[in-house]
């Protein structure tokens, strides 16, 4: 389980290596994702709170870049956190996420992105519930919930 040290330790020394990397031009991004998603993945836009398609849903699933369709969260793990957009305790897998020290705007902060892709996510506090104490704030237009398929036997 990451802990708010492993993830100050991935900002300042590097991050962990990704399964494998997606890279393509401006132009290229473009053509494959919708213009908001572009903003916000692209270009480390945010959407306004609450305005996220992601934010209230609670279905089985997991959820996938929107940019290359890397495992980044599963529904397990995610929480109400009143801010407005969807939480996440821990990443799917430790090197499905990157971390980047983000001094925008006067504050500290540490931006998260896809590590397969480098497509802006959110960030990440250490204000989220135990045991990890973490709280993965991510833009609704950064993802894709991929749902589970229920059996009914049939």
């Amino acid at each position: 389980m990451l802990t708010w040290k492993d993830v100050i330790n991935f900002s300042v020394n590097g991050n962990p290596v990704p399964y494998k990397r997606v890279e393509k031009s401006d132009a290229e991004w473009q053509q494959l994702l919708a213009p908001e998603q572009f903003r916000i993945t692209r270009l480390k836009g945010t959407e306004r709170p609450h305005s996220g398609a992601l934010c209230s849903i609670h279905e089985a699933g997991q959820y996938n870049c929107v940019c290359c369709n890397t495992p980044l969260f599963d529904s397990t793990i995610k929480f109400e956190s009143g801010t407005g957009w969807p939480s996440f305790t821990q990443p799917i897998k430790e090197n499905a996420i990157k971390y980047h020290k983000d001094t925008s705007f006067g504050m500290v902060r540490v931006e998260v992105m896809c590590n397969t892709c480098d497509g802006h996510l959110g960030h990440v506090f250490p204000d989220g519930p135990e045991p990890s104490g973490l709280r993965y704030c991510i833009n609704s237009e950064s993802m894709v919930l991929q749902k589970e398929e229920i059996s009914h036997g049939e």
